[in-house]
């Protein structure tokens, strides 16, 4: 099981912080933070619930880890074992993901995919997005698979979206000619772009787009 000790950084100041595997004890509280993360106009629906969260730590749950600091929880991720072709990029959330509910795992899948990443508001200028992440990075190379995946949501494509396609609004975000708060986030993670997902999310501020991007492992052997 996975439990790491990490400081994170509040602007100059240290903060001490863990991941660990998120257990049952942790399901109204990872409950609370899904609707601190998403408010209204997000539906509850979207969040998860505890039929969701059993199925995670029960299936697959080596990828559902959680971060606290000083104590409290601040954020979780979710992942879920998948075989993926790279020749073939196009699905949505609900069908690599069974809704959330991860009965989609596979166990000699090829490739670590992310379900979802959330962090507490009040958290998030404290990096723990991209803790949560690098720590599946650890699960990747743990578990010997081929990468980390997982679509990325792209709010400021409506902006321009009268203006460009979605390939390339992805094309200036990584060519540094538009900046994207999720996006741009992820390549600062390590993340490599592979294509673009339509009809991925309903998600008005994407346009129901999401950039599917990678992370390979560098120990990988064929």
């Amino acid at each position: 099981m996975y439990y790491k000790n990490i400081y994170v950084f509040d602007q100059k100041r240290p903060v001490p912080a863990v991941i660990r595997n998120y257990k049952e004890n942790d399901f109204t509280e990872l409950i609370t933070i899904q609707s601190e993360a998403f408010p209204p106009p997000y539906s509850s629906d979207l969040w998860w619930n505890r039929e969701q969260l059993m199925n995670h730590i029960q299936i697959f749950p080596e990828g559902a880890l959680c971060v606290e600091v000083n104590g409290e929880l601040a954020g979780s991720v979710t992942g879920l074992k998948i075989h993926f072709d790279p020749e073939s990029v196009a699905h949505s959330w609900a069908d690599v993901t069974a809704d959330g509910y991860i009965t989609t795992h596979r166990p000699d899948g090829n490739t670590l995919y992310i379900a979802d990443v959330c962090v507490r508001p009040k958290y998030r200028k404290l990096g723990l997005g991209k803790e949560l992440i690098q720590s599946l990075y650890h699960v990747v190379v743990e578990q010997k698979l081929e990468r980390l995946l997982g679509a990325g949501r792209m709010p400021g494509y409506s902006k321009v979206a009268h203006e460009m396609t979605a390939d390339h609004y992805l094309e200036n975000v990584v060519s540094g000619k538009e900046s994207d708060p999720v996006i741009t986030f992820l390549l600062r993670c390590g993340r490599m772009p592979l294509g673009i997902a339509a009809n991925y999310l309903e998600d008005e501020e994407s346009c129901n787009y999401a950039a599917l991007m990678e992370w390979r492992n560098p120990f990988y052997e064929q």
